[in-house]
């Protein structure tokens, strides 16, 4: 049996530190529209963002968790290491990124012929991949 789809995008949970700090990442700089917060487990927080019809959840424990993502990158460790939004301003949201602070993991480049791509760390170390695709 296969998966019935009834959305044309998935959803994603991104646990984060600091609420302040990542509304000003998804939201302020990359532009997410910020539809609602809700109570997320013994309190917590859960705020919810759109990207397109993908709903970005960053969820904040309201506590310490003691663990942060594993390092190194996209081949640092075994399971999810980051996701891809497809942009049509590559050079101009990394830069943007860059100037507010944020570590640019993988600058601009083409990895095939009118395929380009960037990498970016959120304020918790998570990599965001921007693609862009010439018609």
């Amino acid at each position: 049996m296969t998966a019935e789809l009834s959305k044309d995008s998935i959803d994603i949970g991104i646990v984060i530190k600091d609420s302040e700090a990542s509304l000003k990442f998804y939201r302020d700089l990359l532009g997410f529209k910020h539809v609602g917060d809700m109570p997320a487990g013994a309190g917590g927080t859960m705020h919810r963002l759109m990207c397109g019809t993908t709903l970005v959840k960053l969820v904040n424990p309201g506590r310490d968790l003691g663990v942060n993502p594993a390092g190194g990158g996209i081949q640092g460790a075994y399971g999810y290491r980051y996701w891809t939004i497809s942009v049509s301003n590559l050079d101009e949201i990394t830069k943007e990124c860059a100037d507010a602070g944020y570590n640019v993991t993988v600058q601009p480049r083409e990895i095939r012929p009118g395929v380009s791509i960037s990498m970016v760390e959120d304020p918790d170390g998570n990599i965001v991949e921007f693609i862009k695709v010439s018609s």
